[in-house]
Formats: C-alpha cells, sequence, structure tokens
C-alpha cells in the first residue's frame, strides 16, 4: 500500500474510533477530531520519533494538542499503536481499541480533554482551556535546546483558538526566540462552537499573521498525505541550521472530514448518536473504498525511535546560608546594616541555586530589576538558563510549565499584581502536575507610591483557594508563602526548589529590618512564634509580621501580653496553632496587607473546625488604596497601623 492510501486508511480507522467512543461517553467532539486525523497519523506513524512502549521517554519528540477537545484522535491513534498508559509508570498497560469506550469515565484514565496526571504520560501537560499549549511546546523547545537534545515539539492549534491574546504572545516568543525546534500547526477546518470563525481566523488570514510575525508559513491541505509529509519534512530538514526560520504550517481541514452529514454548524461538541452515528460510519466506509486498495493494509509506516537519553547527574549540594552567600557577593556591609528587602533576597538565592542545581531555571517578564532576577541573569555562567518573557505574563506561565515537563524547576517571578492575568494559566499548571515557582514582588500596600493598579490585593485569596485541595500528588494545590525579612525569602526559595509541586511567594519593595538569622529552619506549612503572650494572639505575614512587633510593645506598655505568629506559610499546622489560640483565651487577630480571604479565612476555618469558643477578628485592606509617598501612609489609610491592630486588640479583649 502508498503512503498516501496508508495514511487515509489509519486516518479513517482514527474518525470511526473517534465517533465511537464519543458515542459510547455521550460527549465530546467527533468533528473536529476528524479534521486532525490525518495531521495526527503522519504525525505518531511516520514524523516523530518516539516510543510508544516509552511514550514520555526524555528525548522523545512531543506532541503538544492546543486544542484538546479533538483528543479522540490521540487516544484512538494511540489505541492502534499500543502505547502504554497507567498512572502508575511501573505498572502501565497497552492501550487497546477496548479501552477506548471508557473515555470520559470517572475512574478512567482518558480524560475528556488531555492531561498526562491522570495516566496518559504521551502528552505533556493538561490542555484544554484555548490558547496555551502553544507557549507549553515552546517551553518543551526551550528545555531541549538548554539540554543539547534535537527533539522536535510538534503543537496542533485550532484556528478559533488562535484569537486568544496568549497565541499571539506564544507566536512573538517563539520568533525572537528562533525556536526553530517547535512547530505550530494551525488546524483551519473553519468552524467554532457556535459556527463559522471570524474572517481574522481564516486560513489566509492566519498565513499573513504568522509572516509578520516572523515565520515561514506553509499551507496545506491537510487532507492530502503527501502534502502534510512534504511540510513535516521542511521543518525537520532545517533542524540544526543556525540561521533557520521559525516555520509555521496552515493545514486547511474539514471538520468532519470523511462525514459529510456531520459537517457544517451545529456539530460541534455533540457526539452522533443512533441513526446518525450509523449514517456517518457507513460515509466513513465510502471514504474507506474510494482512498485505499485494500481493508487490511500491509503497514508502510515504522516509527523511529527516539535517541539514548543522556545520564542526569544527581542535584545532591546544599544551599549556603544567607550570610555566607551574600560575603561572597562582598555584600558584608549590608549584613551589617540589619535591613534587605525580601524580593532581594529572593535574587540572592536565586544565584546561589543556580550554582549547586543545573535544572533550576528563571523566567520574568521584563521586571526582572525590580524582583531582582536579575541577579542570576548577570551570573556569566547562569545566563543562558535565565529566559526573559517580556510583558507576556501569559505565555510566561505556560512556557514554565513546559519547561518543568521538560525536567527543570522554573522559577517566574514578575509583579505580583501582573500574575493575575495569568490565573488561568497557573490552574492549568496546577493540573499538569507541573513544578512551578511563582515569586510576585511589589506585594501588598506597602509598595505605596504606584498606587492600587501595581499592588497585588486579592492575590493572596485566590491562591489560598488552592491550598484547601489536594494535587494528585495528595499535597496542597499550592502553597502561598509571605516571608516577613531577607533571611526568611533566601530560605523559603531554597525550599520552594526542593519541593515538586506549585509554590507562590510574596515579596516587598520596601527594605525590611532582619528578624531572623541563617540558623532559622523554615518549611512548608510552617509558622514561627516571635513572642509568647496569654491574652491574645496575633497572626501576621510579610511586612505586616514587622507592624504587629511594633503593636507587641504597645500593648506591652499597657499591661495587654500578646503572642505574635509569623504566618509564613499557607497551609499551615493548624493542630499547632489551635493549641496557641487556646493558651490565649481563644482570642485572634489576623493581620494582612491585602484584601479579604487570605490569611485570615484560613485561621477562620481552622477555628471553625475545632469545635472550640473562640473570637477572631480580620485585619485587611477594606478599601481600594491609592498613592502615598510611604508605607506608612498607606497602612494608616487603610487602618493597619500598629496602633491600629493595638486598638483591635484592646476592643476584643474589652480593655478600656
Amino acid at each position: 500500500m502508498s503512503f498516501e492510501a496508508a495514511t487515509h486508511f489509519h486516518a479513517i480507522e482514527i474518525g470511526r474510533l473517534s465517533l465511537e467512543m464519543t458515542a459510547a461517553a455521550g460527549s465530546g467532539h467527533p468533528t473536529t477530531s476528524l479534521s486532525i486525523a490525518h495531521l495526527v497519523t503522519v504525525l505518531m506513524y511516520d514524523t516523530m520519533r518516539w516510543s510508544p512502549d516509552y511514550p514520555d521517554y526524555p528525548t522523545s519528540d512531543r506532541l503538544v494538542l492546543s486544542e484538546g477537545h479533538a483528543v479522540p484522535a490521540v487516544y484512538a491513534a494511540a489505541a492502534k499503536l499500543g502505547v502504554m498508559y497507567g498512572k502508575d509508570p511501573e505498572n502501565r498497560r497497552k492501550l487497546t481499541v477496548d479501552d477506548l469506550s471508557s473515555l470520559r469515565d470517572l475512574d478512567s484514565e482518558l480524560d475528556g480533554h488531555p492531561n498526562p496526571m491522570e495516566g496518559f504520560p504521551f502528552f505533556d501537560a493538561a490542555t484544554g482551556s484555548l490558547g496555551q499549549g502553544l507557549s507549553v511546546a515552546a517551553g518543551l523547545g526551550e528545555a531541549a535546546r538548554l539540554d543539547g537534545l534535537d527533539r522536535c515539539i510538534y503543537c496542533i492549534i485550532g484556528d478559533g483558538e488562535s484569537r486568544e491574546g496568549q497565541i499571539s504572545e506564544a507566536l512573538d516568543y517563539i520568533a525572537e526566540r528562533k525556536l526553530t525546534n517547535v512547530l505550530a500547526i494551525f488546524n483551519c477546518n473553519d468552524y467554532g462552537q457556535t459556527g463559522k470563525v471570524s474572517s481574522q481566523q481564516s486560513a489566509e488570514t492566519i498565513t499573513r499573521k504568522l509572516e509578520a510575525f516572523g515565520f515561514e508559513a506553509l499551507v496545506i491541505d491537510g487532507h492530502k498525505p503527501d502534502e502534510i509529509k512534504a511540510a513535516f519534512k521542511s521543518f525537520t530538514d532545517r533542524q540544526g541550521q543556525a540561521d533557520a526560520t521559525p516555520l509555521a504550517i496552515v493545514a486547511k481541514t474539514v471538520k468532519g472530514w470523511g462525514c459529510p452529514s456531520l459537517q457544517g454548524g451545529g456539530w460541534h461538541g455533540k457526539p452522533a448518536t443512533g441513526e446518525n452515528l450509523q449514517r456517518a460510519l457507513a460515509e466513513l466506509d465510502e471514504r474507506r473504498v474510494e482512498l485505499t486498495s485494500s481493508l487490511s493494509a500491509t503497514d508502510v509506516f515504522e516509527i523511529q525511535p527516539p535517541a539514548e537519553a543522556p545520564a542526569r547527574p544527581e542535584q545532591t549540594r546544599d544551599l549556603p546560608g544567607l550570610g555566607e552567600t551574600m560575603r561572597g557577593m562582598d555584600m558584608e556591609s549590608v549584613i551589617h546594616a540589619g535591613r534587605l528587602a525580601s524580593r532581594k533576597a529572593y535574587g540572592i538565592a536565586l544565584r546561589a541555586l543556580g550554582g549547586i542545581n543545573d535544572d533550576v531555571v528563571v523566567l520574568d517578564a521584563d521586571v526582572s530589576n525590580s524582583t531582582f532576577a536579575e541577579t542570576f541573569a548577570k551570573q556569566s555562567d547562569l545566563a543562558d538558563r535565565f529566559f526573559e518573557c517580556k510583558i507576556a505574563e501569559q505565555n510566561m506561565v505556560s512556557v514554565a510549565a513546559g519547561m518543568s515537563a521538560a525536567g527543570k524547576v522554573p522559577f517566574c517571578s514578575t509583579f505580583s499584581k501582573f500574575f493575575v492575568r495569568a490565573y488561568d494559566q497557573i490552574e492549568m499548571a496546577i493540573n499538569s502536575g507541573a513544578n512551578l515557582k511563582l515569586v510576585g514582588s511589589h506585594s501588598g500596600i506597602t509598595l505605596a507610591a504606584d498606587g492600587p493598579s501595581q499592588m497585588s490585593l486579592p492575590d493572596v485569596a485566590w491562591f489560598r483557594s488552592w491550598t484547601t485541595m489536594n494535587d494528585h500528588r495528595g499535597n496542597p494545590g499550592c502553597y502561598v508563602l509571605q516571608p516577613a525579612d531577607a533571611y526568611a525569602a533566601y530560605a523559603l526559595t531554597g525550599v520552594m526548589a526542593e519541593y515538586e509541586g506549585v509554590c507562590y511567594m510574596r515579596t516587598l519593595r520596601a527594605e525590611t529590618e532582619f528578624i531572623y538569622s541563617d540558623d532559622q529552619v523554615f518549611n512548608l506549612g510552617g509558622f514561627e512564634v516571635l513572642h509568647q503572650g496569654r491574652d491574645v494572639v496575633l497572626c501576621a505575614a510579610g511586612y505586616m509580621v514587622h507592624e504587629a512587633n511594633k503593636a507587641i510593645e504597645m500593648l506591652d506598655a499597657v499591661g495587654v501580653s500578646a503572642t505574635l505568629v509569623d504566618l509564613y506559610s499557607l497551609p499551615f499546622d493548624t493542630d499547632k496553632l489551635l493549641d496557641i489560640v487556646a493558651a490565649n483565651n481563644g482570642y485572634v487577630i489576623s493581620i494582612e496587607d491585602n484584601y479579604g480571604g487570605g490569611i485570615g479565612s484560613a485561621i477562620a476555618d481552622a477555628l471553625v473546625g475545632s469545635g472550640d469558643g473562640f473570637t477572631l477578628e480580620q485585619m485587611f485592606v477594606r478599601r481600594i488604596p491609592k498613592s502615598a509617598r510611604t508605607p506608612d501612609e498607606l497602612l494608616a489609610y487603610c487602618g493597619l497601623t500598629a496602633q491600629d491592630i493595638v486598638s483591635k486588640a484592646m476592643n476584643v479583649l474589652q480593655v478600656v
């Protein structure tokens, strides 16, 4: 059988299985799957270098399905090829055609959209929230180049999703970085969910956009095997060429290819059932007779295996203390001064980590001289592991997720406020099991002069929601960290690097006094009692620890004995905190420099769950802040000064 006939044969099989599995599931997207059936066939049977027995082998070529709803096509091909799958890497089994009927079942590894953490390791990241896949592919491409691997990264993108701004961010990034090992494949089937795509997403317009971005764009018929093969060969042939231009493919396809009764509008996300299914299967059979010479083909395909994976050195060196690192950077005077912004300590920690862990990479969004990620970037032997993503936070987070899938430990930094733009990307990274470290500087209202457009205020509440659930590994979905001084920020950066999972750390613009030393041990889920009292507990984090510390002295002067807890981690040791509250008559005040829903709500949940009697007062930002010259002015404006804390404590204790 010829290559063309064999491709049609397998594409029709993929289409048939896509129809049948979505019908069995009662939901899914068979028509989109039919539109990419030929692209998937040529990729998985012919072009990609990979092994069905080891689908996540570290040197394999990768396929990122950005339009994740088309995943039945990949499942179908995987079943025909006997791809190994399963959540436990030690007990995987071959996917069979019979397994496809479990699509979307609660106990099935075949989720409705791709997710490697559910047991399908052919994929590197969860996709389906449209627009993110190309950035993930860029991260995989960056990691491959950094590791000296010649793996190729393929990404299939829907024409409708190409309007998502993140697609433009990714294209811009790939063109700037000249990531010629990443191939963007636009599946232009002309239809979205409610009808035809905009003319701005037509194959012709997408081609012009790609060329404007700096790509060479090849326009092909996405159902003609020889055109697909030639386009992919054009991509693989340019690998290793220093002056090559990034390539993209614009594939003109038909949504519901092979099944005229399912084409046009009205079939997106709707499985064919009953008579509609039988009609569609019959139409595919007609195409089989028309396009293939035999129902039992002698296969012309031979999947090329990936290169042998190089040995990865173990990262076993310990992070030196902040004092030692600063002395090595000629910062002895800063140690003696006793003050350092936590954002600067983060940068110092990055440089130290870079020297002991080759997997650490750093990404920033055009603010590295404010986040102090530049401390890493300016170290000559670390510069190639720094990735300037410019003002495109969504792309940055997804690129980092791709790097994580390739074994890197990515630290992403920007202003805390700007992570708001990437909440969806962070959520998808958590779903993917990414080993992602997010560090936001200029946190809270003490930023002062720049005003509320630059202040992170709802961020703790949003990230805190991820501390209330468990990820696929059974750990909190995210740890939220708020170091109060430079020693805490430095140490917690090291702790994040050692932990496999997502962490979010807030750092401060303001210079703050040292509270701790290198002798202090910080743990995820921990907190520190800075002052032991008996009347009331003050729970604070970040900058507010310093303000609460002032309040402790003022309360002591009027005969009130207060306990101060630096609640630097969410979640925290609930039982330990409850014991402290009980020893202080059940009186607690939470103090935070952001909107509500953060540490106060976390404490409230713990207290309510205990069933004990208590009194909790929450102090947080209750109005939209504005610019001010100093942090003290903003604290007064928002009712969060040491004196405000004292007044709140006196009120709680009903002391006149």
